[in-house]
């Protein structure tokens, strides 16, 4: 039986990258609205930092401050029937970015703008490991009549090093770790697949070889018709929660993809989801097209995050 939803916050202007706190308080992004926000446990919202582009995922690094993956921007979509939804790339975008934001002053600083490889083009998520490092998506850009294609980096925290892991990939969006973090976990998309890549080391990917994989991991499950995947969380047990478009809701994955299971939620554009509140079992829930951050018991505690909920 599937938990009541319950309304923390509403009028966010498309929120994403739900950060649940130790004080009880949810930190996310209103991507159109360009701010870091925190929703307090008593419902009050306070914009806490203004962004430049189109801040997306976030995630607390070891020096406590707030990693945003910055997508450029977007141009937005806003009807009275379907609410607020991006439409493709924005028409001042210059690309995209790594960003910081101080939680003690709210100072906010540029960390990457480029991999070794390539310029940013989309940065949508992020994960931290155990050592400080973390892997995130580069999702691209779509324009009227091409798109980028996606990839996947790991960089250090402290601006000293990124590299190109993953390329290419297909509008890759949510990423996280497993317990032991041995593997990543990667979804796309507008494929509506999950990959799952076996790590060797920190910020080192042991790859399936071509052409059994297209891009160096495995298929661990690609979802029926048309369903497009967003961010994920990994729960106690392994699963791939993963916010899922059009079919909206959340989407669990079992780790081998044996088994697929949907929870679902009253918004089409459901996008983000992460675990905290009391050992882990509430899942806080973004539903950006209508502008709510909701909540709702779950049946299992979430995983752990490092520098976060450890």
């Amino acid at each position: 039986m599937t938990s009541p939803i319950r309304e923390l916050a509403a009028g966010l202007r498309f929120p994403e990258g739900p950060i649940a706190m130790p004080d009880g308080s949810v930190l996310l992004v209103e991507i159109e609205g360009k701010t870091l926000t925190r929703v307090g446990a008593d419902g009050r919202v306070e914009r806490i930092a203004k962004l430049a582009g189109g801040p997306n995922g976030a995630a607390i690094g070891p020096d406590g401050k707030v990693y945003i993956c910055n997508n450029g921007g977007f141009e937005w979509h806003d009807s009275a029937e379907h609410g607020i939804r991006p439409i493709g790339q924005a028409e001042d975008y210059a690309g995209g970015w790594i960003e910081t934001v101080d939680l003690r002053n709210g100072r906010v600083e540029r960390l990457y703008e480029r991999s070794d490889a390539a310029p940013l083009h989309g940065p949508n998520d992020l994960v931290f490991d155990r050592h400080g490092g973390f892997w995130f998506t580069d999702h691209g850009k779509t324009r009227p009549r091409d798109v980028d294609r996606g990839s996947v980096c790991y960089a250090r925290a402290d601006g000293s090093q990124i590299r190109e892991l993953i390329f290419p990939l297909w509008s890759p969006n949510g990423i996280g770790l497993s317990a032991d973090e041995r593997t990543l976990y990667v979804a796309e998309t507008f494929t509506g697949r999950v990959w799952a890549f076996d790590l060797s080391a920190p910020g080192e990917i042991a790859k399936e070889p071509w052409p059994q994989s297209p891009n160096g991991g495995r298929l661990v499950v690609g979802l029926p018709g048309y369903q497009n995947l967003d961010s994920l969380a990994i729960d106690s047990e392994g699963n791939v929660c993963v916010a899922t478009l059009a079919n909206g809701g959340i989407t669990v994955i079992a780790p081998d993809g044996s088994k697929v299971s949907h929870v679902p939620t009253p918004d089409a554009m459901t996008t983000n989801i992460c675990f905290g509140g009391a050992a882990l079992r509430t899942a806080y829930i973004t539903l950006s097209s209508t502008g709510k951050l909701v909540a709702m018991d779950w049946p299992r505690p979430g995983l752990p995050l490092n520098y976060l909920n450890t």
